[in-house]
């Protein structure tokens, strides 16, 4: 692993599909005359459905996502072009008693979909469109697209975006019901703040699949549903399959809204910079002041109206043997002091560590290119990984911040791509109510993420046990977990750590459950007894039927 691994947010693209276009289930030509010959003229192909195999050349690449820890085996991995066609493989799968999962970008942290009891994947990832539905007055984006192809496609057509992550490779069908965050959160919100609608392939209690469409409209019968998919997680209630977008201030449909008005305009340019304070040049005493600064700046700086809401930085801290702890910022360029208060703000976090921080880089990015920027972005995927998240609500505490010393700095351990990440977050994420979308967690100031990467199977109980023994140090207070407290406010599922559910790892007495949802996870199961009443979506940390 490269040092360069260190400074970047891990995940990675999903895998890739070739040659899927020549499968059999496309549409076929359509034969035309002119006077001289009989031509075959290519009409755009709906793709799919191609069912991929176990002894096809194409499975190994389609039976698993990103995280190489976890390969599947499922019986065949179906490839959908639409929803009728996801429809059709859910009802297939029912009818056979098979176990059925569905991946999109194929990010999952856990073997959620690549689990040794999943018989049957559908892989949406091959439905990628994005347009404007003048119909419902809002961006429609189909489950499969990236990110990246999001932004790109809502910023060339119409100069409007979502504040999403900021990994480019990453899957709009799970990120978004599970309340995905990006570098422009903090200024705009959370991405599912923006989710006006939402179809469903669901199946019903006497076993039948089909499509629903709910939305926010207090008068529409599916409304708990579009609430679910705010932040209940993806797999939960059904398959998402297209997703529609338009701002929450924005009510009714007229036939003269413009396109343009429905969806935030990004920042036509961002501050882009990056510092690096190196491990070697680090005491402990200065370490605790830079984490000490870090937490207290976020805890003053994080309201609703500050003017900091338009700067989002990840600072890095990898174990001592990835060389430097890396601080990533991206500023909002528009206003007329933004490059000076991008330098108060790295000045305010260096203030007493006795390290000046060695400046990588500082310059000025259009927002687009800013989006495939590698600052915030993952590497290989041929890596095995194991995240753990948790919400910070106030500065860092002093057991944390020494369990973080001692875990980063252990000697017996040898691994440049162990770390932590924390994420700047608050601002108008926290402009909302923890009932109003499904993501409970409407007051927090700092998202953690405990990572390690590798590439040796064998190695992977040296990995986790290190990552496990940093989480339980790093929250020693509340059991080993982030409890629900005035410091700590629980998980994220996009984040999915099935270690929540062991009692062994998870003392605090605080069920799974209410980490990752709170007070809405009875919502959340009612909606579930309602969609999913026969559990058919499932997995390791799935809203489960009320009892």
């Amino acid at each position: 692993m490269t040092s360069s691994l260190s400074r970047r947010r891990f995940m990675a693209r999903s895998a890739a599909i070739g040659g899927a276009t020549a499968a059999a289930g496309l549409a076929g030509g359509i034969a035309v005359a002119d006077t001289t010959s009989v031509a075959t003229i290519t009409t755009d192909p709906v793709f799919g459905p191609v069912t991929v195999l176990p002894a096809d050349g194409r499975f190994p690449d389609v039976r698993t996502g990103a995280n190489q820890r976890f390969v599947g085996t499922p019986d065949y991995v179906r490839l959908t072009g639409t929803t009728a066609q996801v429809v059709a493989a859910v009802q297939e799968a029912v009818t056979a008693g098979k176990r059925v999962a569905v991946r999109s970008g194929g990010h999952c942290y856990e073997d959620f979909v690549a689990g040794s009891d999943v018989k049957v994947v559908i892989d949406i990832s091959e439905m990628n469109g994005i347009s404007y539905d003048s119909t419902r007055q809002a961006f429609e984006v189909e489950a499969g697209a990236r990110l990246g192809q999001v932004y790109d496609k809502l910023y060339k057509g119409w100069g409007v975006t979502v504040p999403g992550g900021a990994c480019p490779s990453v899957g709009i069908g799970g990120h978004l019901p599970g309340g995905g965050y990006g570098a422009l959160s903090r200024q705009y919100g959370l991405i599912v703040d923006y989710l006006y609608a939402v179809e469903v392939v669901i199946v019903d209690a006497s076993g039948i699949a089909r499509s629903v469409i709910a939305t926010r409209n207090q008068g529409d019968p599916h409304r708990e549903l579009w609430w679910a998919h705010t932040g209940g997680g993806g797999g939960n209630f059904g398959i998402a399959t297209r997703y529609w977008l338009r701002s929450p201030d924005v009510t009714g449909t007229t036939s003269s809204t413009n396109p343009a008005t429905l969806l935030p305009k990004p920042p036509s340019t961002v501050w882009i910079s990056t510092v690096n304070w190196a491990w070697s040049s680090l005491s402990k005493a200065a370490f605790t002041q830079l984490m000490t600064n870090y937490g207290q700046w976020h805890e003053a700086n994080s309201a609703t109206n500050s003017p900091y809401c338009a700067m989002f930085s990840e600072l890095k801290l990898p174990h001592q043997s990835g060389g430097s702890i890396s601080l990533t910022v991206q500023m909002d360029a528009s206003g007329a002091n933004s490059q000076q208060m991008l330098d108060s703000y790295i000045a305010a976090l260096g203030a007493g560590v006795g390290v000046a921080p060695v400046v990588v880089e500082e310059r000025l990015v259009p927002w687009l290119h800013a989006t495939q920027w590698g600052g915030f972005t993952g590497p290989d995927p041929t890596y095995r990984f194991k995240g753990k998240p948790g919400y910070q609500r106030r500065a860092f505490t002093a057991v944390q911040i020494d369990a973080m010393y001692r875990n980063l700095t252990r000697t017996d351990y040898f691994n440049p791509g162990a770390l932590m990440l924390i994420s700047a977050y608050g601002g108008q994420v926290n402009r909302w109510s923890s009932t109003d979308t499904a993501v409970a967690q409407r007051d927090s100031i700092l998202k953690v993420q405990c990572a390690a990467l590798w590439t040796d199977p064998a190695q992977d109980g040296v990995h986790l046990a290190w990552l496990r023994q940093f989480f339980r140090e790093l929250y020693a207070e509340t059991g080993g977990v982030p409890g629900l407290n005035v410091a700590t406010d629980g998980m994220f599922i996009n984040y999915a750590d099935a270690d929540a559910r062991d009692p062994q790892l998870n003392a605090s007495g605080i069920p799974w459950q209410r980490l990752y949802y709170k007070d809405n996870y009875p919502r959340l199961q009612q909606v579930k007894a309602v969609y999913d009443p026969r559990n058919v979506f499932r997995h390791g940390l799935s809203v489960e039927l009320p009892v």
